[in-house]
């Protein structure tokens, strides 16, 4: 079971980093409201778990390409996953 609708600034204050200004204005074209069924091109992040859900490898690999030089930053892991 997953629950949650994280916006990009909510997954900021968990993950205890500021996200790139190229990546929030990305994200923030591509949420997805609703959990069920992430669409292609589009994002939802879960709270428990914290988990970003992309409609797309696309997608989750632009988000993994700004998030991944601040990883050592994270104070609490966040997983990046692809909806089938």
């Amino acid at each position: 079971m997953m629950l949650g609708n994280l916006t990009f600034e909510q997954m900021e204050t968990r993950a205890g980093i500021v996200f790139p200004k190229e990546l929030k204005a990305y994200m923030k074209e591509r949420q997805q409201e609703n959990a069920s069924n992430i669409k292609s091109g589009k994002w939802h992040c879960f709270d428990i778990p914290f988990m970003l859900v992309c409609g797309d490898r696309e997608v989750a690999t632009e988000i993994y390409k700004h998030l991944k030089p601040l990883t050592s930053n994270f104070k609490q892991q966040m997983q990046i996953g692809i909806q089938n």
